[in-house]
């Protein structure tokens, strides 16, 4: 081969590539999902095409192809149950036709009522939490729903691994699903012992269909467990000894988790099922008898969110929350990446007179999403929204509480991944008693915090602060 047919070829591949580029900038101006996100991708195929065609063709989606068609198309498997279950809500008066605007627009938002007779327990920290989860294991007749965005193979996951299998052994029904990224440490040993014991066990399985090979942005990050259709857990603990105990480097782990009993463990069970039908286009026989529970008349409302959804739902959800609030509106979460229109919220608020509060952790686990946080201090502090930094170790819960009218418990972190990207859960408590117990548990939250002040970015040294510009133009496709 000559060198001028070698130039020839090299010179058309380089046209291709860049009108590969091109196209797929114009496709990411149309499509993408925020300003910020068209820009960055935008400027990035058109300059270098050759490494960020791969990166788009995997972190450009914004929508999850399959899943999206399979919930539009009301697939008859289990559409018809979301039927039944309404009609039984109605009938025993568990949902009520009367609701403020607010409560309407998170009702449509969700695609799912607010039910009566809840009853709800806030567990704080991984030792309350799975010893609830593994006392409700113990007693499960029926079946055992579990879903996880990370199981590790470590002192806890082998503890749930063993509850799971004694269960099966004593013809238990259990179902097993994880999300593939966040258990990419797990063995497929793990996953081995407990399908030899019976149990279905499935990866979320992003991927699957041939559209989709490339669809490996998206995760499950969900948390559900759910015992013979009459209790739910959910919350933000993973399966890892850290949630439990602590982390050899960052300390105790701060989390939060809800135990719910009543009508709304049928809404936690139907999202878990969805998610099944998708990965294994199975559907199990639950027990869909909406029980009151002994104790409590909490309302409650379910919001499922994620890239299958019509609208943006979570962060919908979370500016409905800041709208809403006219004396507070308190946040945990612990990574701080939010869009303008969540910032628009939360100054509007500020000039509404509302108490303004985000709670982060002191100490990161993610680097960039950490650093990508100070790109707002000088965005927030200045017009009054507070910012505090938890320092006894690492703050993972996901919890906001709006006056004394909800709060909130579960999955969604304050970032575009959970705003776009992932499959999410939240649960809405309208009960006094519980509003009461989370504003006593993120008191003592702030009270082992300290306030940020816009000094901690303003007086960094210069390749500090152009990290964290680095890092919040990543923010929008991370």
């Amino acid at each position: 081969m000559t060198i001028e047919t070698i130039l020839t070829i090299f010179a058309g591949v380089f046209v291709l590539v860049e009108g590969l580029g091109i196209a797929a900038a114009l496709h990411a101006v149309m499509h993408a999902t925020t300003s910020q996100g068209a820009i960055a991708w935008g400027i990035s195929l058109v300059t270098f095409p050759w490494l960020a065609l791969p990166l788009y063709a995997v972190f450009g989606r914004k929508k999850f192809h399959g899943y999206t068609l399979l919930r539009h198309t009301k697939n008859e498997k289990i559409h018809h149950i979301i039927e039944k279950c309404s009609t039984d809500a109605i009938e025993n008066q568990i949902v009520k036709q009367d609701h403020s605007a607010a409560e309407t627009a998170l009702m449509r938002l969700a695609d799912m009522p607010i039910t009566r007779f809840n009853h709800t327990q806030l567990l704080i920290d991984g030792r309350a939490t799975f010893q609830s989860i593994f006392d409700a294991i113990e007693n499960a007749c029926q079946y055992i729903l579990i879903e996880f965005f990370i199981i590790k193979n470590d002192t806890l996951g082998q503890e749930l691994k063993e509850r799971l299998i004694r269960k099966a052994h004593a013809n238990v029904r259990v179902y097993f699903l994880y999300d593939e990224i966040g258990c990419h440490k797990l063995p497929d040993s793990y996953i081995q012992e407990l399908a030899q014991a019976g149990i279905v066990c499935s990866g979320f399985k992003t991927t699957q269909g041939k559209a989709n090979r490339f669809q490996i942005n998206f995760r499950n990050h969900r948390k559900i467990v759910v015992v013979d259709g009459r209790c739910a857990f959910v919350g933000g603990h993973n399966v890892g000894d850290e949630y439990r105990s602590g982390h050899p480097k960052l300390g105790p782990w701060r989390d939060t988790h809800v135990k719910v009993e009543g009508p709304v463990v049928q809404a936690v069970q139907f999202c878990f099922l969805e998610d099944w039908n998708w990965a294994t286009s199975d559907v199990p026989k639950l027990n869909w008898q909406l029980h009151k529970a002994r104790e409590g008349t909490a309302k409650t409302l379910l919001i499922p969110s994620g890239p299958a959804d019509q609208l943006e739902t979570c962060g919908l959800m979370f500016t409905q929350a800041i709208n809403s609030a006219r004396e507070r509106i308190w946040i945990a979460s612990p990574y701080f990446v939010p869009d303008q229109q969540i910032i628009g919220a939360l100054k509007l608020a500020v000039l509404r007179g509302v108490d303004v509060r985000i709670l982060l952790p002191e100490k990161p686990d993610h680097r960039i999403v950490y650093l990508a946080s100070f790109a707002f201090y000088p965005n927030t502090l200045p017009v009054g929204i507070k910012l505090y930094r938890y320092k006894p170790g690492f703050m993972h819960q996901k919890v906001f509480l709006v006056d004394s009218a909800c709060a909130a418990v579960g999955t969604a972190n304050l970032d575009n991944r959970s705003f776009r990207l992932n499959f999410e859960l939240t649960l809405l408590n309208f009960d006094r008693t519980f509003i009461d117990d989370v504003e006593t548990m993120l008191e003592q939250d702030f009270s082992a915090s300290r306030q940020a002040a816009l000094e901690d970015y303003t007086r960094r040294w210069f390749p500090f602060k152009l990290a964290v510009r680095l890092a919040s133009l990543l923010s929008p496709i991370l």
